[in-house]
């Protein structure tokens, strides 16, 4: 039986760190940092009880910082980002961030310990795989003895090879202008992460990273030589063998759009022979691409950022109404169940900040379609929960509405939660602990709803065009339904409450399987009061439902 999947998405750095007042640009002295033991059972169970069933673990793999331990010196601060530095410009696919240990030493074996305590309450762990580019110090300590490190047999005299793992630019050498105290010397340079082929990036490229070759010459018109097979295909193979030998359950994997579809195609099936049930989530911004990357590239799920993501701010914001949600399902042709939903990430800007909606109540509405809409997974970003909207300046980070992940820092409401080691959320603002209890019920309800996880999605809005007492600018309507059950979902994103009639066509009532030759009376139980609504079959599609829905909120029918 599928089963709806719901990740919650945190950042060990930052979920438990306890640290009050941190300084701007602080070191990890200054500022602290959260480690693997902080996410204790306790905090696990708690997360469950959310209504979540996968953990991403962000930030994991040792990346560039400007921290020194003994044995794993620090990297030139003209190559780093923020003290703590970008998760995403890793320096050693093999090994953990040292940051996150209470003995360096002894890192992996506390991280495999946080994957035995997250098994052991029933959650499984996903973790990040970046395969677009690399720290430029990258170098593997942990390597295992008989694999070869990146570039470690790259002929550098070539601008391209396909048996290179890097792309060069020949007799050139890296200046990064930006830089006043530039230590950090490369020659020839490479190219920077975000196909940055000069060698002199500035402040907004990824100018900490170093682009991967996969075989494909991206100044030749991006022609692909596949044959013989890439190097860096192999390379990558091994890390994802790696992790899953180990006992990760997923990948999130970064930027899957700027590596070829065929290298998916080739490495996704090889990872599911050694875990069937293992899950590839692949980061997409270019909606063209689903499809392939989906049919071709063998992705369980994608994200879907620029489609009901950007359409559902854009409501919240009153910028758009919320019948435009319908353009959204139909440009998918059929891939909706593909598609991850979420109202915040890493990358995106919390819900709260007034670059978004101001107040974090605005969003519940937007929660519930995007965990209930189709059968794809739903994911919450550590603290969303919560209403926390701590994005000031922090260091590298300005104050752009987002969670910083390139600093030392902290999350308030998360330390709030937390208490002192106890996660019970006493500490919670009254706001807090009613914004968690309705992020409970939706998700929780959405995870055991077998219409939503494994029904289909009927849009009710075609059938009230003509309806005068439809208020299409800020209430959507739609059913899920499943062998002949069928939920009304009826979702108001105004301030204002409504008198709403919702009318249910006949084409609806046979799309869910009911017999309509033979219906006479119409139960509508509302899921969360059980109240009771008896129509007659024909009122419902002439006249329709009339409910009463509250402002920022939600009704929901079985039927």
């Amino acid at each position: 039986m599928n089963k709806k999947i719901s990740i919650y998405q945190l950042l060990p750095r930052l979920f438990g760190n306890n640290k009050k007042k941190p300084i701007i640009n602080g070191d990890i002295h200054e500022n602290g940092c959260g480690e693997f033991d902080d996410i204790t059972e306790k905090a696990l169970k708690e997360i469950k009880n959310l209504g979540v069933t996968h953990i991403w673990y962000t930030g994991i793999l040792r990346h560039a910082t400007t921290t020194n331990y003994q044995g794993l010196p620090a990297q030139d601060s003209c190559i780093v980002k923020g003290k703590a530095g970008s998760p995403y410009a890793i320096t050693d696919y093999y090994d953990v961030m040292p940051d996150l240990a209470v003995e360096v030493d002894k890192r992996m074996q506390e991280f495999d310990n946080l994957l035995n305590r997250t098994r052991k309450q029933g959650l499984k762990s996903i973790i990040d795989f970046i395969p677009n580019h690399v720290s430029r110090d990258y170098k593997s300590l942990k390597k295992p003895k008989k694999t070869p490190d990146l570039a470690s047999g790259d002929d550098s005299s070539k601008h391209f090879d396909n048996q290179n793992n890097f792309y060069y630019l020949p007799n050139e050498s890296l200046k990064l202008n930006f830089c006043k105290n530039q230590k950090y010397e490369e020659f020839p340079a490479k190219v920077s992460g975000n196909d940055c082929f000069h060698p002199q990036p500035n402040i907004n490229d990824w100018y900490e990273t170093i682009k991967l070759n996969y075989g494909v010459n991206v100044q030749d018109n991006h022609s692909k030589h596949f044959s013989p097979t890439p190097n860096t295909w192999f390379r990558m193979l091994e890390i994802l063998q790696f992790w899953t030998q180990k006992g990760v359950d997923g990948f999130r994997c970064d930027m899957v759009e700027m590596v070829p579809v065929e290298f998916w195609e080739w490495i996704i099936p090889q990872i599911k022979e050694i875990n069937p049930e293992i899950i590839f989530i692949g980061e997409v911004y270019q909606a063209h691409l689903y499809k392939s990357y989906i049919k071709q590239g063998k992705f369980d799920y994608l994200y879907d950022k620029v489609g009901l993501y950007d359409q559902l701010k854009g409501i919240i914001r009153q910028e758009k109404p919320a019948s435009s949600i319908s353009d959204i399902w139909k440009s998918l042709n059929g891939l909706d169940n593909y598609m991850l939903r979420f109202l915040e990430n890493h990358d995106e800007q919390r819900i709260p900040d007034t670059n978004f909606a101001g107040v974090a109540k605005k969003a519940i509405p937007a929660m519930l379609l995007s965990a209930s809409m189709n059968q794809g997974p739903i994911m919450t970003y550590f603290g969303q929960e919560l209403g926390e909207n701590n994005t000031a300046q922090s260091g590298f980070s300005g104050n752009d509405g987002r969670t910083t992940i390139f600093d030392y820092w902290t999350i308030p409401s998360i330390q709030r939660w937390r208490g002192k080691t106890a996660y019970s959320g006493n500490a919670l603002f009254t706001q807090e602990k009613k914004l968690r209890n309705e992020y409970r019920k939706i998700l929780n309800y959405c995870l055991k709803s077998v219409n939503i996880s494994q029904g289909n999605f009927y849009d009710l809005m075609w059938a009230n065009n003509n309806n005068n007492q439809f208020f299409h600018n800020y209430i959507y309507a739609y059913l899920r339904c499943y062998q002949g059950n069928a939920t009304l979902f009826i979702l108001n994103f105004n301030e204002k409450s409504f008198e709403q009639k919702i009318i249910i066509p006949d084409h609806a009532f046979q799309f869910c399987n009911k017999k309509t030759n033979y219906l006479k009376d119409i139960s509508f139980i509302n899921t969360f009061t059980h109240e009771e609504i008896r129509l007659n079959y024909t009122k419902v599609i002439s006249d329709g439902l009339e409910v009463s829905i509250p402002s920022y909120g939600y009704v929901i029918f079985e039927f």
